[in-house]
């Protein structure tokens, strides 16, 4: 059975269950009856409830004339600046664009953290910074205090770079020692995202990665740092929802630059967006929707 196939059956098993309890309550429930209009129907917007379930939904209640609402997709994304040539004009103007959209945050390099962290002070907007980036190949006390200090001076969010050579070596013991330096560095201070660099790893390197991250104890894992050959597939993005679970999020980055790239991403089980294009996607979005 595939992931749509699966969704298809726990969306049917759901909706069964509720007119069931439905039947049998002091109230009346109606039964559905055949439409032309299955656009808000969660019976047949399998997407939705997927949507739904991988931003946390452990219930969903559906009743006749009920719509579905999509979420809209600037509450998921890291709107994001990380190419070194990057200018305090240009992290400004990324900040102001993350307020007037309602980002989840702005991602910078260490080095911005704090004006990001001046400018969105007061606002929802959270500030993100890189660890061990975009190699992953610095050492495990680097990437601590790079972490610890990065807190220091105001960011929420720390998406760190594993070591991928360990991880193409087959060393994941000390894949997830580096990892759990980071997480310990940041308890209580900031989330914790894993790079794994899914354009260099094999299927089964990918699923292994995603299992340290999570006995490291980081929040989400991430595919990419837009800086390797490849970035965020739709394929990518279920095997890590498959392998994490809905105990992490999954964070799509790296040649996500549309509306419906952005969707299918969060529909796969996504649930962050890292992306520079944010405001076309959203702007986008919005005129779609008109």
């Amino acid at each position: 059975m595939n992931h749509t196939q699966l969704v298809e059956r726990i969306t049917d098993h759901v909706l069964e269950a509720l007119r069931k309890e439905g039947a049998g309550a002091s109230h009346s429930f109606t039964q559905c009856t055949p439409c032309t209009n299955s656009g808000h129907c969660l019976r047949k917007r399998h997407d939705v409830v997927q949507v739904l379930h991988a931003n946390g939904a452990a219930r969903i209640s559906a009743a006749p004339g009920v719509r579905s609402v999509r979420p809209t997709l600037a509450a998921h994304i890291d709107h994001t600046l990380l190419k070194p040539e990057a200018t305090r004009h240009q992290v400004a103007q990324l900040c102001l664009e993350a307020k007037q959209h309602g980002f989840a945050s702005c991602c910078v390099n260490p080095y911005y953290v704090p004006l990001a962290a001046k400018l969105l002070r007061g606002t929802k907007v959270k500030v993100c910074t890189v660890v061990g980036f975009p190699l992953g190949a610095t050492s495990p006390a680097a990437k601590s205090y790079e972490t610890k200090r990065a807190i220091e001076e105001g960011a929420h969010e720390i998406d760190m770079v594993m070591n991928i050579g360990a991880a193409k070596s087959g060393d994941f013991k000390v894949v997830e020692n580096d990892i759990r330096g980071v997480a310990d560095a940041a308890a209580g201070g900031a989330l914790v995202k894993v790079i794994i660099e899914t354009a260099l790893l094999t299927d089964d390197e990918k699923v292994r990665a995603c299992r340290a991250a999570r006995l490291a104890g980081a929040d989400y894992v991430k595919t990419s740092t837009g800086f390797s050959k490849g970035g965020a597939t739709i394929e990518d993005i279920l095997l890590m929802r498959q392998t994490v679970g809905q105990e992490m999020g999954v964070k799509a980055s790296g040649g996500v630059g549309d509306t419906e790239t952005a969707r299918r991403m969060i529909e796969a089980g996504a649930s962050r967006i890292g992306a520079s294009a944010s405001v076309k996607i959203v702007t986008d979005e919005r005129s779609a929707a008109a």
